[in-house]
């Protein structure tokens, strides 16, 4: 399997995202959108990012406006959104489409990944997430519906931590 973190994304705020930077960690990969009916689980990824940071754990959220136009915003505005409304303290990349033929690079590499399910390609919905390992391989992916803290994710993550 591949290593995602060689992968080139700016940040929301501009300038290089940099994800060699969480080599060695475990990352949480999800396709995130401000007007979703599925954007309450900000609440349950900043929980992860409290709960595990300091255990070599990020969540890092990846803006897309592919999926009905919830995510509308400029890079201010979402940045200010997560801010006020979740307290979102963990990274955000640049808005990027993760499906077609504008497919971002770093989607064109986890798409191919199945969930538990056996679903593998095309993001479904926002907030599909993908756990990288510490090596920067793909380890799991999970449903839009799946909770962030669920039990699948909090034992896929603690597996990787250690």
């Amino acid at each position: 399997m591949t290593n995602v973190l060689n992968i080139d994304i700016d940040a929301l705020t501009g300038g290089p995202a940099d994800l060699a930077q969480y080599a060695g960690k475990a990352v949480l990969v999800v396709n995130v959108a401000s007007k979703c009916g599925l954007t309450p689980q900000y609440t349950g990824l900043e929980k992860l990012q409290e709960r595990y940071a300091d255990r070599g754990f990020t969540v890092l959220g990846v803006p897309c406006n592919q999926f009905l136009g919830q995510e509308p915003g400029t890079a201010e505005e979402i940045a200010e959104f997560c801010s006020a409304t979740y307290g979102v303290t963990f990274p955000l990349t640049e808005k990027v489409e993760v499906n077609g033929e504008g497919r971002h690079p770093l989607y064109q590499r986890l798409v191919d990944f199945a969930d538990a399910e056996g679903h593998s390609g095309d993001i479904r919905w926002n907030f599909e997430k993908f756990l990288i390992g510490r090596d920067g391989t793909i380890v799991a992916r999970f449903s839009p519906q799946t909770e962030p803290e669920s039990d699948a994710i909090v034992t896929a993550i603690e597996a990787q931590l250690g």
